[in-house]
């Protein structure tokens, strides 16, 4: 006789454990909160859905924090090489990108969304929209089924949670899972923002808003020492600094800012020349440039945004002939362009982060089953877990295999 399962949450995680379970023989129900599932996926890498990465797996979990470790059961089994097959099967095929980012070949996220409810669809999986859960109905220890928001007592043979994290509350992220969590005596890992834009001090980075760098290198400073250092995108906004390079430092970043330490970021904008190399080039430029204004000379080291800021910062006129440059100035140059800081002051919202940090103690879930140690017939997948990357398609890869590793049991 089958047994029934009820999955709480319709995102990637969610689907992928519903697909698999009933692929297997389960009579499966999800319970989705918003009117329809999928929602947050839609919008992930600005809608073209980063769906993996090709890198392997001990360098894919190598971007995993805090504990990586916990993923190595789940990647053994279903991967990214069956990610790749599995969307095939349902007729969307993978392209990979820069970093090995893997997206579908439309560049629409909607494609992967429709590819999995036709799965769920073609494996008879149930969807009921709208449902919001209230608790988890617990007998002798053991999660036996689950209470909607309605009172409607639903009996499980066992229940999978992936409800997400917090941010985008909007996509019916709102925390939810942390709660029927700790209902049954779970541990939740503070939640904090991830991939998250920061603020910065001053009004430097509204001044160069919109400029986007393509390969800049930023350290990260905590407490005036030197922590890591990435090589990098990013862009300026009118509140601080974005892109890829930033989202994938701030974790670390929030993280100080709420240990109250002070953060401040360094970006090289010549990394691919050593202080000694960029010297000879400002020597070779002010003799090519001679008596022309220096602002001349600088149209050729930086974006034109960026000009004044340096000006500013290093307090040359920009009508003063380039052969007229000091060494002192040419100094403060050098320095500046190897070494421009913005003060670090906070991050946006937690509802803006991409993902979210911290969530339900790894440490009380099975790896090998993602089964709960504290209340056995209770599963977990995804996002509500204490496990958060780096941008580039390691999270999802994550909530699939985890969704799948949840399921097939």
């Amino acid at each position: 006789m089958p047994k029934n399962i009820i999955v709480i949450g319709g995102g990637p995680a969610g689907l992928m454990a519903a697909i698999t379970a009933a692929r297997a023989g389960a009579d499966v129900l999800i319970l989705e909160k918003k009117d329809r599932p999928g929602r947050k996926l839609a919008i992930t890498g600005k809608g073209r859905c980063n769906v993996s990465n090709t890198a392997p797996m001990r360098e894919a979990i190598a971007h995993f924090f805090p504990k990586g470790k916990f993923l190595y059961q789940a990647f053994a089994q279903f991967f990214t090489p069956d990610l790749i097959r599995f969307f095939e099967e349902q007729g969307v095929s993978l392209k990979t990108e820069r970093g090995g980012r893997m997206f579908p070949e439309s560049d629409q996220a909607a494609d992967i969304i429709h590819a999995l409810l036709a799965a769920a669809k073609k494996a008879n999986v149930i969807i009921r929209t709208s449902t919001p859960v209230q608790g988890l109905m617990v007998e002798q220890g053991r999660c036996v089924g689950v209470v909607t928001e309605k009172g409607e007592r639903l009996p499980a043979a066992k229940v999978i949670l992936t409800t997400g994290g917090a941010s985008y509350p909007a996509t019916g992220s709102t925390g939810d899972g942390y709660r029927l969590a700790g209902q049954v005596g779970h541990t939740i890992v503070p939640i904090r923002p991830a991939l998250i834009p920061l603020t910065t001090a001053g009004d430097t980075a509204e001044r160069l808003q919109g400029l986007s760098l393509k390969n800049a290198q930023v350290s990260v400073w905590v407490d005036n020492k030197k922590v890591t250092s990435l090589f990098g995108e990013m862009l300026f906004t009118h509140f601080g600094v974005s892109g890829p390079l930033i989202l994938t430092l701030s974790s670390l970043i929030v993280d100080a800012l709420g240990a109250k330490k002070s953060v401040m970021i360094s970006i090289d904008l010549k990394p691919a020349l050593d202080p000694k190399q960029l010297d000879d080039r400002l020597l070779r430029d002010i003799d090519l440039f001679g008596k022309r204004q220096s602002k001349t000379l600088f149209k050729g080291l930086l974006p034109a945004s960026l000009i004044p800021v340096c000006l500013d910062a290093t307090g040359i006129d920009s009508s003063l002939p380039a052969n007229q440059i000091t060494a002192l100035q040419r100094k403060k140059l050098r320095n500046w362009l190897k070494d421009f800081q913005l003060p670090i002051t906070g991050h946006r919202p937690l509802r803006e982060a991409i993902i979210t940090a911290g969530g339900v103690s790894t440490k009380e879930i099975d790896p090998r089953t993602m089964e709960s140690k504290m209340c056995p017939g209770l599963f977990f997948a995804g996002e509500i877990m204490d496990i958060q990357a780096d941008t580039g398609g390691f999270n999802l890869q994550a909530a699939f295999s985890t969704g799948w590793m949840a399921g097939k049991e």
